[in-house]
């Protein structure tokens, strides 16, 4: 009689993923989890909402209905809403970009500063 073995994971911890946008998203914007997988079998996502737990960020901007490639673990690059010190922890912000820390979910913390509307590198829990 043999062992069945079962992978305890559909996806590696820290690697991308391909999502499916059930809404439009932007490239280095938060994505979350926005249903079930979609008919084609990919996870669906959607823009990240303010203060709420993230499953990633998008690497491309990607139409309702398209395919996206979601950045998770790791070192990612991120839109900073608002002014972002070295070091803050940061969550999700009203354009689902990252703000500095203040009553939302932690998704990660700020390697580098960063001014409004520029470009963040954020450590990423895996």
């Amino acid at each position: 009689m043999s062992t069945v073995i079962t992978q305890p994971w559909s996806f590696a911890p820290g690697q991308a993923i391909t999502g499916e946008a059930t809404a439009p998203v932007a490239a280095r914007r938060v994505v979350r989890v926005s249903g079930n997988r979609t008919a084609n079998g990919n996870v669906a996502v959607a823009p990240g909402a303010a203060g709420a737990i993230a499953l990633g960020v998008a690497a491309d901007a990607a139409a309702a209905g398209q395919l996206v490639r979601v950045a998770r673990g790791g070192v990612v690059r991120v839109i900073a809403e608002a002014v972002i010190a070295a070091g803050a922890a940061v969550q999700v912000g009203a354009a689902a970009g990252v703000v500095t820390a203040t009553t939302g979910v932690v998704v990660g913390h700020a390697i580098t500063g960063a001014a409004a509307n520029g470009v963040a590198e954020i450590a990423w829990p895996a």
